[in-house]
Protein backbone atom coordinates (compact mmCIF):
# COMPACT_ATOMS: atom_id res chain seq x y z
CA UNK A 1 0.00 0.00 0.00
CA UNK A 2 2.97 2.51 0.66
CA UNK A 3 3.81 4.77 -2.31
CA UNK A 4 0.53 3.96 -4.38
CA UNK A 5 0.75 7.82 -5.39
CA UNK A 6 4.60 6.97 -6.78
CA UNK A 7 2.91 3.91 -8.18
CA UNK A 8 0.05 5.65 -9.99
CA UNK A 9 2.38 8.35 -11.36
CA UNK A 10 4.35 6.43 -12.79
CA UNK A 11 1.93 4.46 -14.40
CA UNK A 12 0.42 7.81 -15.81
CA UNK A 13 3.67 9.26 -16.93
CA UNK A 14 4.48 5.83 -18.94
CA UNK A 15 1.38 6.03 -21.08
CA UNK A 16 1.52 10.07 -21.50
CA UNK A 17 4.77 9.51 -22.65
CA UNK A 18 3.27 6.62 -25.13
CA UNK A 19 0.60 8.99 -26.03
CA UNK A 20 3.30 11.72 -27.11
CA UNK A 21 5.16 9.41 -29.22
CA UNK A 22 2.61 8.48 -30.57
CA UNK A 23 1.47 11.85 -31.75
CA UNK A 24 5.33 12.27 -32.73
CA UNK A 25 5.30 9.24 -35.37
CA UNK A 26 1.88 10.13 -36.78
CA UNK A 27 2.82 13.63 -37.78
CA UNK A 28 5.94 12.76 -39.11
CA UNK A 29 4.41 9.12 -41.05
CA UNK A 30 1.69 11.70 -42.48
CA UNK A 31 4.35 13.96 -43.74
CA UNK A 32 6.30 11.42 -45.02
CA UNK A 33 3.51 9.50 -46.83
CA UNK A 34 1.71 12.73 -48.56
CA UNK A 35 4.56 14.81 -49.25
CA UNK A 36 6.77 11.82 -50.62
CA UNK A 37 4.24 9.71 -51.79
CA UNK A 38 1.31 11.91 -52.96
CA UNK A 39 3.61 15.10 -53.52
CA UNK A 40 7.02 13.58 -54.33
CA UNK A 41 7.88 15.42 -57.47
CA UNK A 42 7.76 19.13 -55.08
CA UNK A 43 9.91 17.59 -52.56
CA UNK A 44 12.93 19.75 -52.63
CA UNK A 45 16.33 20.10 -50.20
CA UNK A 46 14.28 22.67 -48.35
CA UNK A 47 12.06 19.50 -47.10
CA UNK A 48 14.43 17.92 -46.42
CA UNK A 49 15.76 20.49 -44.22
CA UNK A 50 12.49 20.86 -42.88
CA UNK A 51 12.01 17.26 -41.82
CA UNK A 52 15.20 17.60 -40.06
CA UNK A 53 14.34 20.71 -38.08
CA UNK A 54 10.84 19.41 -37.06
CA UNK A 55 13.16 16.07 -36.12
CA UNK A 56 15.27 18.06 -33.55
CA UNK A 57 12.12 20.20 -32.93
CA UNK A 58 10.78 16.72 -31.19
CA UNK A 59 13.99 15.14 -30.10
CA UNK A 60 15.13 17.80 -27.59
CA UNK A 61 11.65 18.45 -25.68
CA UNK A 62 10.73 14.83 -25.94
CA UNK A 63 13.95 13.97 -24.40
CA UNK A 64 14.06 16.71 -21.26
CA UNK A 65 9.88 15.52 -20.54
CA UNK A 66 11.53 11.79 -20.60
CA UNK A 67 13.82 12.35 -18.02
CA UNK A 68 11.53 14.38 -16.35
CA UNK A 69 9.13 11.18 -16.16
CA UNK A 70 11.54 9.34 -15.18
CA UNK A 71 10.88 7.14 -11.66
CA UNK A 72 13.25 7.31 -8.43
CA UNK A 73 14.18 4.08 -7.44
CA UNK A 74 16.43 3.17 -4.05
CA UNK A 75 18.86 1.02 -3.51
CA UNK A 76 17.19 -2.14 -3.21
CA UNK A 77 14.54 -1.43 -5.96
CA UNK A 78 12.09 0.32 -4.17
CA UNK A 79 10.00 3.00 -5.76
CA UNK A 80 10.98 6.40 -4.33
CA UNK A 81 9.43 9.07 -6.97
CA UNK A 82 6.95 7.85 -9.78
CA UNK A 83 8.10 11.28 -11.56
CA UNK A 84 7.27 14.63 -12.39
CA UNK A 85 3.74 15.59 -12.57
CA UNK A 86 3.45 15.75 -16.57
CA UNK A 87 0.29 17.80 -16.03
CA UNK A 88 1.81 20.92 -14.56
CA UNK A 89 2.25 24.28 -15.94
CA UNK A 90 5.95 25.74 -16.26
CA UNK A 91 8.66 24.07 -18.18
CA UNK A 92 6.71 21.33 -18.65
CA UNK A 93 4.00 22.81 -20.12
CA UNK A 94 6.21 24.71 -22.58
CA UNK A 95 8.07 21.27 -23.51
CA UNK A 96 4.73 20.14 -24.16
CA UNK A 97 3.82 23.09 -26.31
CA UNK A 98 6.51 22.75 -28.45
CA UNK A 99 5.64 19.48 -29.45
CA UNK A 100 2.20 20.23 -30.30
CA UNK A 101 3.47 23.36 -32.17
CA UNK A 102 5.63 21.43 -34.20
CA UNK A 103 3.62 18.70 -34.80
CA UNK A 104 0.67 21.17 -35.95
CA UNK A 105 3.61 23.09 -38.07
CA UNK A 106 4.73 19.58 -39.86
CA UNK A 107 1.12 18.41 -41.11
CA UNK A 108 0.44 21.51 -42.29
CA UNK A 109 3.32 22.58 -43.65
CA UNK A 110 2.20 19.66 -46.50
CA UNK A 111 0.00 22.64 -47.40
CA UNK A 112 1.42 25.59 -47.92
CA UNK A 113 5.23 26.76 -46.81
CA UNK A 114 3.72 29.95 -44.97
CA UNK A 115 2.84 27.59 -42.12
CA UNK A 116 6.81 27.67 -41.27
CA UNK A 117 5.69 31.19 -39.56
CA UNK A 118 3.91 29.72 -37.11
CA UNK A 119 7.40 28.88 -35.26
CA UNK A 120 7.88 32.36 -34.52
CA UNK A 121 4.94 31.46 -31.75
CA UNK A 122 7.55 30.16 -29.76
CA UNK A 123 10.38 32.93 -29.79
CA UNK A 124 7.31 35.25 -29.34
CA UNK A 125 5.80 34.42 -26.39
CA UNK A 126 9.61 33.56 -24.64
CA UNK A 127 9.85 37.32 -25.92
CA UNK A 128 6.32 37.93 -23.95
CA UNK A 129 7.28 35.69 -21.20
CA UNK A 130 10.93 37.99 -20.30
CA UNK A 131 8.82 41.32 -21.03
CA UNK A 132 6.96 40.14 -18.08
CA UNK A 133 9.80 39.44 -15.80
CA UNK A 134 11.95 42.49 -16.57
CA UNK A 135 8.82 44.94 -16.67
CA UNK A 136 8.61 43.55 -13.04
CA UNK A 137 12.32 44.85 -11.30
CA UNK A 138 11.44 48.25 -13.18
CA UNK A 139 10.19 50.96 -10.72
CA UNK A 140 6.97 52.06 -11.61
CA UNK A 141 5.76 55.26 -13.03
CA UNK A 142 3.06 56.52 -10.73
CA UNK A 143 5.29 58.91 -9.26
CA UNK A 144 4.92 61.40 -11.36
CA UNK A 145 1.28 60.68 -12.95
CA UNK A 146 -1.61 62.84 -12.01
CA UNK A 147 -4.10 61.60 -9.71
CA UNK A 148 -8.00 62.67 -9.94
CA UNK A 149 -9.75 64.61 -6.85
CA UNK A 150 -11.68 61.34 -5.24
CA UNK A 151 -8.03 59.52 -5.34
CA UNK A 152 -6.19 62.32 -3.68
CA UNK A 153 -8.88 62.91 -0.91
CA UNK A 154 -9.16 58.96 -0.22
CA UNK A 155 -5.25 59.02 -0.31
CA UNK A 156 -5.03 61.65 2.59
CA UNK A 157 -8.00 60.20 4.66
CA UNK A 158 -6.33 57.00 4.80
CA UNK A 159 -2.83 59.24 5.61
CA UNK A 160 -4.88 60.82 8.46
CA UNK A 161 -5.84 57.45 10.02
CA UNK A 162 -2.70 56.11 9.91
CA UNK A 163 -0.68 58.83 11.41
CA UNK A 164 -3.51 58.88 14.46
CA UNK A 165 -2.24 57.74 17.75
CA UNK A 166 -3.61 54.97 18.80
CA UNK A 167 -5.45 54.27 22.37
CA UNK A 168 -4.72 50.25 23.76
CA UNK A 169 -7.29 49.65 26.66
CA UNK A 170 -5.58 48.31 29.14
CA UNK A 171 -7.49 46.43 31.81
CA UNK A 172 -5.99 47.08 35.82
CA UNK A 173 -6.23 44.75 38.69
Amino acid sequence: MANQGAKKRKEENIRHMRNLLRLILASNAIYLVIRLGIFHSSFTWKHWAGLILTSLAYVIPYKQLSAMAKPNYSDAGELLDGGFDMSTGGICGYLHDIIYITCFVQVTTIISEKFWYIYLVIPGFAAYQLFGLVKGFLPLGSDGAEEDEKTRKKREKMERKASRTKMIKTRTR
